[in-house]
């Protein structure tokens, strides 16, 4: 059965330069894991690659800004998503999923430019895209209580940027 024209239109907005970038970042995510590789150099390979080989694609920067940022604060995202779980925990969990989680997670502490109604929504889509037919309302229930500790989580970082920033003024 092909899709209907309402249906191609549909999903045609979520098909934007951003979402495109969290699917690589899941799937760079994903591979890395599966691999049991360092993903910050399965990330230059990738992007070193793109330069060398015009067929592949090149990595946007918000894939890059994802993955790095994720890595950078594995420990935090993760304890945050475990918290969560009820009955599961996280290797338990499908690794895409986790992977998904992982960046909505990271954005919603972290990526002041995305409205938390945005980031739950795209890791939602990408569940649908990607994972099993009980992933998207999993992932949905589960950052749906994320969301409601990410303003502290933001106000406790730019805290601790400010009084970092503070003591390297007074120190110098």
């Amino acid at each position: 059965m092909t899709d209907s024209p309402a249906d191609k239109k549909g999903s045609f907005k979520k098909l934007g330069a951003r979402h495109k970038a969290r699917r690589r970042a899941v799937d760079l995510l994903f591979e890395a894991e599966a691999r049991d590789v360092d993903v910050s150099v399965l990330l230059t390979d990738r992007a070193d690659l793109a330069t060398r080989d015009q067929s592949v694609a090149p990595v946007h920067a918000y894939t890059t800004t994802l993955v790095e940022g994720v890595a950078d604060d594995l420990d935090r995202v993760d304890g945050t998503i475990e918290g969560y779980l009820q009955d599961w925990t996280l290797q338990r969990l499908p690794a895409v999923d986790r992977a998904i989680l992982r960046i909505a997670v990271w954005e919603l502490f972290h990526a002041t430019d995305v409205p938390p109604v945005v980031a739950v929504d795209e890791a939602v889509e990408l569940a649908k895209e990607l994972s099993t037919d009980d992933s998207p309302s999993f992932v949905n229930g589960v950052l749906g209580q994320v969301v409601q500790v990410a303003p502290q989580v933001r106000a406790a970082a730019a805290a601790t940027a400010a009084t970092k920033a503070a003591r390297g003024e007074s120190e110098s």
